[in-house]
C-alpha cells in the first residue's frame, strides 16, 4: 500500500505539483477493508485459512478444532472422538475444577470409558479435508 502511495506521489511531484491532491490518497486505500481502514482477518486470509474460515462461518469443524461435548458421555451416547488413526490419546478432564488430566488410549470399536470418571467415548474414522 506505501509503494503505491509513494509511486503515485513521485509522479505528481515529478510533473510539478506541489501537494498530493486527495485522489492520491484514495489510490492508495486498498479496495476490501473495514470501516477503520484495517482489513479484517477475513479479508485478508487466503489459502488454507481463508477455507478453514469460511467452513466455521457455516458451522462446520474442518478439522475438529472444537471441544467435545461438555456433559459427559452415556454407553447409548458416548463422546465422539475423530481420528484418522486405529487409536488415540484422549485426556479427560473429570471435574471442572480439577488441574489434573486424565490420560488413556481410546481404540476403534466399543465405547471406552475414562479409568477416572466413567465418561464414555468413542473413536469414529475421520477424513481429512485436504
Amino acid at each position: 500500500m506505501a509503494a503505491r502511495f509513494l509511486r503515485a506521489y513521485g509522479a505528481l511531484r515529478a510533473l510539478g505539483a506541489r501537494h498530493p491532491p486527495a485522489l492520491v490518497l484514495r489510490l492508495a486505500a486498498p479496495a476490501r477493508t473495514a470501516a477503520g481502514g484495517v482489513p479484517t482477518d477475513e479479508e485478508q486470509a487466503t489459502g488454507l485459512e481463508r477455507k478453514v474460515l469460511e467452513a466455521v462461518k457455516q458451522g462446520t469443524d474442518p478439522y475438529s478444532m472444537f471441544p467435545p461435548k461438555s456433559q459427559g458421555g452415556t454407553r447409548e451416547h458416548p463422546n465422539l472422538v475423530p481420528s484418522v488413526n486405529e487409536k488415540r490419546l484422549v485426556g479427560c478432564i473429570c471435574e471442572e475444577d480439577n488441574s489434573a488430566i486424565i490420560w488413556f488410549w481410546l481404540h476403534k470399536g466399543e465405547p471406552q470409558r475414562c479409568p477416572s470418571c466413567g465418561a464414555y467415548y468413542k473413536l469414529v474414522p475421520h477424513e481429512v479435508p485436504h
